[in-house]
C-alpha cells in the first residue's frame, strides 16, 4: 500500500548539511535536473559536477518525484539558498520542521549517525516518511530507538549508496562460481564512524545476514576490522582516514575462484538508492528488510566498541 497520496509527483524536503556531505546538492539534482553552468562553477564539492555532468538528460532525473523544500542547517559549510539555485529547489525553509504538511516525505542528508534520532523525531512522529543517510545510527540508544519506531509502523528507511554499486551486482545475485567464500576484503578512506557503513553495505549483500562478531585491532585513524559470518567467512574491513585510492576495492575469495572489484559510477549508485526509497514510497514494500539495516549497524558499533575496548572481539548478541 503506498505511503503517500497518489498519483501526483512526490514532495520531498532535503535536510541537513554536515562538513564534507555534498548530498544536498547531488541528491536533489538527481530529482530536479540542476543549472549546469552554476554547478560547475559554484558547487564546492568539485566531483559532484564530474559525475553529473557526464550523464546524458535523457533520463538524467528519477521520474515522479521533485524536491521541493530545503532546509540546511548542521554546519556543512554551504547555505540552503545556494543548494536551491543549483538544483532547481523552489523553496528554502526557515525551520526544517517547517516543512510538515509541506511534502509528502523528507530525506535526511547528514552522516553524523548521532543526529539522527534527533534529526527525524519530529517528522517520524507526525507520520511523515523519513529518508536518513548513512549510518542510520552509531549507538545501542539511537538503533534500539529507531526499532522501536519501525515495529510501531513508522516509514523510516536508510541505506549506503554501495548497496548499490553496479559493479558487485553480479555478485549480490550469485557468487556460486567462486566455490563457498571464505575471505572478503573491503577497503573505504574516512573514519569508521562515516564512512565504515560505506565498506559494510557494500558486501553485506553477497555475504546476506548472519554475522557473528567484529574485532577492531586499528585505532581511530586506520581502522582494521575483522568480521566473522555464520557461513565460516572471514571478512577484513579497512577504513584508513587519508586512503582515498582505495574506495570500494572488493575482494571475494571462495574454494573455487576468485575475484577482484572496484566501483566506480558514483551517479549509478546514489540515483539507484534514491529510487529504491521512491519505490519504498510508492508500494510501502521495503527494498531489503529492515533487520538488515539493524545488522548493519550492529556491525558499526561493534567495531567502535571493539576498538575503544583494545581490540576486544565483541559479539553482535551483545549489540
Amino acid at each position: 500500500m503506498s505511503l503517500v497520496p497518489q498519483p501526483h509527483a512526490i514532495r520531498l524536503a532535503m535536510l541537513g548539511s554536515t562538513p564534507g556531505n555534498g548530498h544536498p546538492y547531488s541528491w536533489s539534482a538527481m530529482f530536479n535536473g540542476y543549472n549546469r553552468e552554476a554547478m560547475t562553477k559554484e558547487c564546492p564539492f568539485a566531483g559532484i559536477p564530474v559525475y553529473l555532468n557526464k550523464q546524458p538528460a535523457e533520463g538524467f532525473t528519477i521520474p515522479g518525484a521533485k524536491v521541493t523544500h530545503i532546509h540546511c542547517e548542521g554546519g556543512g559549510g554551504f547555505t540552503a539558498e545556494h543548494v536551491a539555485k543549483l538544483s532547481l529547489i523552489p523553496h528554502v525553509a526557515a525551520k526544517a520542521t517547517d516543512v510538515i504538511g509541506q511534502v509528502d516525505a523528507v530525506v535526511i542528508a547528514t552522516d553524523i549517525g548521532s543526529e539522527h534520532v534527533t534529526r527525524a523525531r519530529p517528522f517520524v512522529e507526525a507520520g511523515v516518511p523519513v529518508f536518513i543517510d548513512k549510518p542510520l545510527t552509531d549507538n545501542v540508544a539511537d538503533l534500539n530507538v529507531f526499532r522501536d519506531w519501525v515495529a510501531q509502523g513508522k516509514a523510516i528507511m536508510s541505506s549506503s549508496s554501495m548497496r548499490y554499486a553496479k559493479e558487485y551486482l553480479p555478485y549480490r545475485i550469485s557468487t556460486r562460481e567462486l566455490g563457498d567464500l571464505r575471505y572478503v576484503s573491503i577497503t573505504t578512506p574516512k573514519s569508521w564512524e562515516t564512512y565504515g557503513i560505506h565498506a559494510l553495505e557494500g558486501m553485506y549483500p553477497i555475504l546476506g545476514p548472519g554475522f557473528v562478531s567484529a574485532r577492531n585491532t586499528g585505532t581511530k585513524e586506520r581502522n582494521l576490522v575483522h568480521l566473522k559470518h555464520r557461513n565460516g567467512a572471514d571478512v577484513v574491513v579497512v577504513a584508513n582516514y587519508d586512503m582515498f585510492g582505495g574506495f570500494g576495492c572488493l575482494q571475494l575469495i571462495g574454494t573455487a575462484g576468485h575475484v577482484n572489484l572496484t566501483t566506480g559510477d558514483t551517479f549509478f549508485s546514489f540515483k539507484s538508492q534514491l529510487e529504491a526509497f521512491i519505490g519504498y514510497l510508492r508500494t510501502g514494500v521495503r527494498p531489503f528488510p529492515f533487520a538488515e539495516t539493524v545488522e548493519l549497524m550492529q556491525l558499526l558499533i561493534a567495531g567502535l566498541r571493539s576498538r575503544d575496548e583494545g581490540g576486544r572481539e565483541v559479539l553482535l548478541s551483545e549489540i
